[in-house]
């Protein structure tokens, strides 16, 4: 009581200051009186008086602007603090004496001070700095009255906390309908009485979980048609006996539970079902004993008793952890650690399921030496486990509990509520049984469960040690014919690789030898085709044209025996086998089967189906994709190549030469005497060069003129010169057999 006057006091004396505050301040609009000081008053009067003069200045000179045409309608602003009026930039003489403030972005306008007005503008700026600089002395000194008066505000405000707090909490009793806890000290008395003993030290009698209480709550209330949260309560005897009928037609919700733990006990070991509800009690414990430390009611019935706990340390729930690389072992005993290491004679401690996700024996090992920590070291530790040996610990040890959660085997369903001082069974095979799992697996499992009975576990120990020892003997025989598999398997391969290297040598020395030869052969085929040439070259300057064709035939069966002396069908390698994967390319020479294995030129690419376009001299054929070959070496011998071209010169010249029967040319016949190369010289350097190659030329002769592709200049200036030369008779432009050169005849 003492301790509210004191507030009251405080907040009587902080009135003085409020009307300070309030006298200075409009506190909804937030802005300073005029009767915060007679300085403010008479500045902000003389101020409003200035700017009803400069204002009514403005608007006349702008009103005159506007009637002589210097802006569309009368315009007065603010640019740079300071009022002024908007005209044309084209009527800026109608305020000769005026100051340019600012102009608009067009240019079109300009913002200007009037004469008349500079000295009202700078009355104003210098009123509203005397303005701001009053505010912020009457701002000063109400900051330093706050100040001065800054540790009761806050002493007040702790109050006022305080008690809002405190309705808080009645107000939350009041809508969960709860009932004020009492502590009952270590030797399980009522710390508010000097009372005898108690024999429970924790008390409780139908208490609801507090969070599903409050959600249920919520949800009648959102009913419609329901009444006040008040309507819902009657009197103790009336409620009593309204939920023993409606009990039977609608389950409470959430279940209410007793929860009993006798004076003397230091961990309760909670067994039975899954989802039975043993972890939602252990919850509703924890946060029932945060509850009464807070000061809160709880949602139980008659006087609940239970101690004071300095912590609440729980170990609820999964903590598997793929970032801490924890599994939920890991995590589970991680988490039991750090509780051991803070946990205090005073502490309540909460594990669900202890020590599951291992091996079962190394758990209920670790489990039990937990336990036995827990029971010399903390105020209260209570865990749920499916370990049927941690229920035996309450025979050898007073100061363990069991407890647990009743299942009905009538309804397969579990009823929330908690059995002391008896042991649960796990109800496993029923409860699967209740989801609807195929009969034939329950009864399967019941049949093993009946195998693990305590009295059948000698015979399947020694059953199970004896299979296990035939099963090492066999392993082990595997492993050793394993091994001697091995050796062998070691012995075979380094003779093999042995072989292999010696192999690879001999291949090495073989492709060697091949290679020399090959070069050889081909230098001296090379060489026999050059002299055949070469002879071939004089033969025509001495012969006649008569003697032409005999030359040719006898020159193309010379060159037709060296090549089939160097280039027999076993020598040209020609890949025959998967000849359906190979695809020819444009411009790749290959061997035509039904043309005799003979070299052709691929001139289209291949068709959709499966067809191809192949030149042999001057003959185009399409033929079968299955009836061409690929040449292996990429190395073509010149001789192969050198026969067509030969002929393809030849007959070109007879061609030639039939045509232009009343003119006997020579032959037309690419040799080095009868060509000029102009490639790579300048356009002028070429005409030069050119004219005197005519020049040199016999009489009824041919010249080639090798001009390339480039840029066009050489070909366009040695087109010049043949047909400005009067010893060229004709000229005929590069063709499609031979791009980059033009044919001259000489007359």
């Amino acid at each position: 009581m003492l301790h509210c006057l004191k507030y009251f006091r405080i907040a009587v004396f902080e009135i003085e200051l409020e009307k300070k505050v309030g006298f200075c301040i409009d506190c909804n609009l937030s802005k300073i009186l005029d009767r915060a000081s007679e300085d403010l008053e008479v500045i902000r009067s003389e101020r409003k008086r200035n700017m009803e003069n400069l204002d009514r200045l403005l608007k006349r000179i702008s009103a005159h602007i506007f009637k002589a045409g210097g802006i569309d309608k009368p315009l007065v602003t603010k640019r740079r603090s300071r009022l002024c009026v908007g005209v044309r930039a084209s009527h800026r003489y109608l305020i000769p004496d005026g100051v340019v403030l600012n102009v608009s972005s067009s240019g079109v306008t300009y913002f200007m001070e009037p004469g008349e007005a500079v000295e009202l503008n700078n009355l104003e700026v210098m009123l509203s700095e005397s303005e701001k600089d009053e505010e912020i002395a009457i701002l000063s000194f109400l900051t330093s009255e706050i100040a001065e008066s800054a540790k009761d505000i806050k002493y007040m405000l702790d109050g006022i906390i305080e008690v809002d707090l405190a309705f808080a909490r009645a107000a939350y009793a009041s809508w969960m309908n709860g009932v004020r806890p009492i502590w009952t000290s270590e030797g399980c008395g009522d710390i508010s009485s000097s009372g005898g003993d108690y024999l429970l030290s924790t008390d409780i009698e139908g208490i609801q979980h507090p969070l599903l209480r409050g959600t249920s709550r919520k949800h009648l209330s959102n009913i419609p048609g329901s009444n006040s949260l008040n309507s819902m309560e009657v009197d103790e005897e009336n409620s009593m006996l309204d939920t023993g009928k409606s009990s039977k037609n609608v389950p409470e919700f959430p279940v209410p539970i007793n929860i009993k733990v006798k004076c003397g006990t230091r961990v309760v070991v909670i067994s039975g079902p899954n989802t039975g509800g043993k972890t939602a009690s252990m919850k509703t414990l924890g946060v029932a004993s945060l509850m009464s430390k807070a000061g809160l009611y709880l949602p139980a019935k008659n006087t609940p008793k239970l101690p004071w706990f300095d912590f609440v340390l729980a170990d609820i729930g999964d903590h598997q952890s793929l970032e801490q690389n924890l599994s939920t072992f890991s995590g589970h005993i991680s988490r039991i650690c750090k509780i051991l290491e803070v946990a205090s004679n005073e502490s309540l401690v909460l594990i669900d399921e202890i020590c599951s996700g291992t091996d079962p024996s190394e758990g209920v090992a670790l489990s039990t030496s937990i336990l036995h920590y827990l029971r010399d070291h903390v105020n209260l530790a209570v865990v749920t486990t499916h370990y049927a040996d941690l229920s035996l610990l309450k025979d050898k040890d007073s100061r363990f509990e069991n407890a647990a959660m009743e299942f009905s085997l009538e309804t397969l369903q579990p009823t929330y509520q908690i059995l002391w001082g008896c042991t649960g069974d796990s109800n496993a095979l029923s409860i699967a049984k209740s989801i609807g799992f195929d009969s034939n697996i329950i009864e399967r499992a019941r049949k093993w469960v009946e195998k693990l009975v305590p009295e059948k576990q000698q015979e399947r120990s020694g059953i199970l040690y004896q299979s296990l020892l035939e099963e090492r003997n066999r392993l082990e025989a595997q492993a050793r014919k394993s091994a001697s598999l091995h050796r062998e398997i070691m012995e075979l391969y380094h003779e093999i690789q042995a072989e292999a290297e010696d192999l690879d040598g001999r291949v090495k020395a073989l492709m060697a030898k091949e290679t020399q030869l090959v070069q050889l052969e081909l230098k001296a085929a090379n060489s026999q085709i050059e002299t055949l040439v070469q002879n071939f070259e004089n033969q025509l300057r001495k012969a006649s044209p008569d003697q032409f064709n005999s030359l040719i035939k006898k020159s193309e069966s010379a060159i037709a025996s060296i090549v089939e002396a160097y280039c027999s069908s076993d020598s040209l390698p020609a890949s025959e086998t998967d000849t359906s994967s190979y695809t020819p390319k444009l411009g790749e020479q290959v061997l035509v089967k039904r043309l005799g294995n003979k070299l052709a030129t691929v001139v289209e690419a291949p068709r959709d189906d499966e067809s191809v376009l192949v030149q042999y001299g001057k003959i185009r054929v399409r033929m079968k994709k299955s009836d061409i070959r690929a040449i292996k070496s990429e190395k073509k011998s010149k001789a192969t190549i050198l026969v067509p071209s030969l002929k393809r010169q030849v007959k070109q010249s007879f061609s030639e030469l039939n045509k232009d029967e009343e003119v006997s040319y020579g032959p037309r016949v690419q040799t080095s005497k009868n060509t000029v190369d102009l490639r790579g010289m300048r356009a002028e350097e070429a005409a030069l060069h050119l004219n005197m190659a005519i020049s040199a030329r016999e009489p009824h002769s041919v010249i080639f003129v090798v001009h390339g592709m480039g840029t066009g200049a050489v070909k366009e200036g040695a087109l010049k010169v043949l047909g400005q030369h009067p010893r060229v008779a004709k000229y005929e432009p590069e063709n499609p057999m031979n791009f980059g050169c033009t044919v001259a005849y000489i007359k």
